[in-house]
């Protein structure tokens, strides 16, 4: 059974294991939310990062991560169109047997937590369950209080889950239609799916030289921001390197970044010199940036880099049975 509950020095005294990772800084054990609009490409991520950890192969083709079983529920998706997916990203090699995929699986409160759970006891070294999308799991919470409890109850009973095996679960859902500067606030239904996660991961579409961009906060996670590549011939998303806003912004605005990375404290005139830039571009350029909270400025006319984050401005659920469902 779950402990959860201990006496001040018996918590102190605990030794817990290290929070295992499915991928590395960026999919820790727990419920990782990954919200973006329709057709962004969250199921192509979420299929190819359970290709890659069944397969031992890197995640986002840079991430070296531990291989092991990996749940993937694909229910918005076909045999047929999961075949077809796997073909075009797998290029030609075997399909990994420690990938399990199924289309169906009951409302998490009508069996389908059960089923998960058949799953995880039969695979104790699992790696990763996908659930593609929330939506077709999350049924309806028998709650009287409001949308934010039935939210929080359903992203509860995955979590139960998650910490009962100590594994990382990612729940694949949409934003809201509405923009907000806060990417934690597009995630769509009440603030209650975000807030019972651990971790939420939000893709968006990319500018410049970046197809998308991924945004990630958690509990055990580091806030970060992650570029991203689409080789749209293997559907495959890989992690480009650098910062993020080095690839989501012009080539001029990435080359002063770049310069003052390494010679912070330059003025325009400096940055001109050092990236062939014309001084008037780089003045005006810099000014703009400083807009955009991505630089600094101080009383002297020198500019800086900001400093990662500095431009950043339950009702209980039933018990879990191991008793296997309908899951291979």
């Amino acid at each position: 059974m779950l402990r959860t509950a201990w006496t001040a020095d018996q918590l102190l005294a605990a030794d817990f294991p290290e929070p295992k990772w499915a991928v590395p800084g960026v999919i820790c054990e727990g419920v990782n939310l990954i919200a973006g609009p329709p057709k962004v490409g969250k199921s192509w991520l979420s299929l190819g990062l359970g290709l890659s950890i069944a397969g031992g192969q890197p995640a986002f083709g840079s991430i070296v991560s531990d291989s092991g079983p990996v749940l993937y529920l694909a229910l918005e998706d076909t045999a047929r169109r999961l075949q077809s997916r796997m073909r075009k990203m797998l290029a030609g090699l075997p399909g990994p047997s420690l990938l399990t995929l199924a289309t169906e699986c009951p409302p998490l409160a009508d069996g389908g937590d059960r089923a998960i759970c058949g799953w995880l006891d039969r695979n104790p070294d699992a790696r990763l369950v996908v659930i593609d999308v929330l939506a077709k799991v999350r049924g309806g919470e028998n709650t009287t209080g409001s949308q934010y409890a039935a939210d929080y109850a359903a992203i509860g009973r995955i979590k139960y889950i998650a910490d009962k095996y100590a594994v990382a679960v990612l729940v694949v859902t949409h934003v809201r239609k509405a923009a907000s500067e806060d990417f934690l606030q597009t995630v769509s239904g009440t603030n209650g799916i975000a807030g019972a996660a651990d971790a939420v991961l939000v893709l968006q579409r990319g500018r410049n030289a970046a197809d998308g961009q991924l945004h990630v906060t958690g509990r055990d996670v580091e806030e970060a921001e992650y570029a991203l590549s689409f080789d749209a011939e293997h559907g495959a998303w890989n992690m480009l390197d650098g910062p993020a806003v080095d690839h989501m912004v012009s080539d001029t605005r990435a080359a002063i970044l770049r310069f003052l990375r390494n010679n912070p404290g330059s003025t325009p005139k400096v940055i001109a010199a050092g990236t062939g830039i014309t001084n008037d571009n780089a003045k005006r350029t810099c000014g703009r940036m400083v807009d955009d909270n991505q630089l600094t400025k101080d009383t002297t006319g020198r500019y800086f880099v900001p400093l990662a984050g500095d431009a950043l401005t339950a009702p209980a659920v039933s018990p879990l049975s191991p008793v296997s469902l309908s899951l291979p």
